[in-house]
C-alpha cells in the first residue's frame, strides 16, 4: 500500500485534490497536513510517505524554507511541490532546492496523476510545457539551498526577523530569548550563509520568499 501526505492549508483545494488522488489510488493511505509542523509530526509518528505533496505557501514554510527544511530532515523523501504559481523561475528553484516534482494547482486532474506516477517511478516531473525553461538549474541555487539547510529552526526564525528590519532587542522579546542569544544566532547565521553583515544576509534571505511575500516587505 502506498502512503501519501497532502500538505496544504486550504481545505477546499485539499478536498479537491484528495478526490483526484482517490480516483487513481483508491486503496492507498492519504494523510492531510495544514502546516510544516504537522507534516513532521505525521512523518515522525508513522514514517516517511511514498510522496509528500507540499504547498510552498503554508504555515511554517516561509516560502522555500519549508521545502529546504524538510529535504534536510528527510533526505530520501520524494517531495512534489504543488503551487498556484507557474513561473519557470519558481519551478526551477523548487527543483534546485530538493523537490522531485512540481505541479501547478491549475493543472488538469490527469496531470496530477501523471506527475505523481512519474515521481513514484523515480523520475523528476515538471509541467511538459515548462520543461525546457526549468531544466536550466543553476549551481548557485543548489549551493544556496545547502547553506540555508544548515540553519537550525531558531536561526531561521532570527533570519526572518532580520528581513523584517527588527532590532536584536525586538527579536529577543518576540522569541523569548536573551539579546546575547540573538547575537550568537546572528553570528552563526553569517558564518553558515557566508556573509559579513545584516544587509548581505537579508539580500540572500529574500531568495527564500515567494513573489507575493517579497512585494509585501
Amino acid at each position: 500500500m502506498l502512503k501519501f501526505i497532502l500538505a496544504d492549508d486550504h481545505p477546499l483545494f485539499r478536498d479537491a485534490l484528495t478526490t483526484t488522488l482517490r480516483s487513481a489510488f483508491p486503496k492507498d493511505q492519504l494523510d492531510a497536513a495544514e502546516s510544516i509542523d504537522t507534516v513532521k509530526t505525521l512523518i515522525d509518528g508513522a514514517g516517511e510517505p511514498d510522496v509528500l505533496l507540499l504547498d510552498l505557501n503554508m504555515p511554517g514554510s516561509e516560502g522555500f524554507f519549508g521545502l529546504i527544511h524538510l529535504r534536510e530532515h528527510y533526505p530520501s523523501l520524494p517531495i512534489v511541490v504543488i503551487s498556484a504559481m507557474e513561473d519557470p523561475a519558481i519551478i526551477q528553484r523548487s527543483i534546485a532546492y530538493g523537490a522531485v516534482g512540481f505541479i501547478p494547482k491549475s493543472s488538469a486532474s490527469h496531470l496530477f496523476i501523471d506527475g505523481i506516477k512519474a515521481v513514484l517511478a523515480g523520475d523528476v516531473w515538471v509541467p511538459p510545457a515548462l520543461k525546457v525553461a526549468v531544466e536550466r538549474l543553476s549551481r548557485e541555487e543548489t549551493d544556496f539551498s545547502k547553506r540555508v539547510a544548515a540553519l537550525t529552526d531558531q536561526q531561521f526564525k532570527v533570519l526572518m526577523h532580520l528581513t523584517e528590519g527588527r532590532l536584536n532587542k525586538q527579536i529577543a522579546y518576540d522569541l523569548h530569548i536573551s539579546e546575547a542569544t540573538v547575537k550568537a544566532h546572528i553570528t552563526a547565521i553569517f558564518r553558515k550563509l557566508g556573509v559579513q553583515n545584516r544587509t548581505q544576509a537579508v539580500i540572500l534571505a529574500s531568495k527564500l520568499k515567494l513573489p507575493e511575500q517579497t512585494a509585501q516587505q
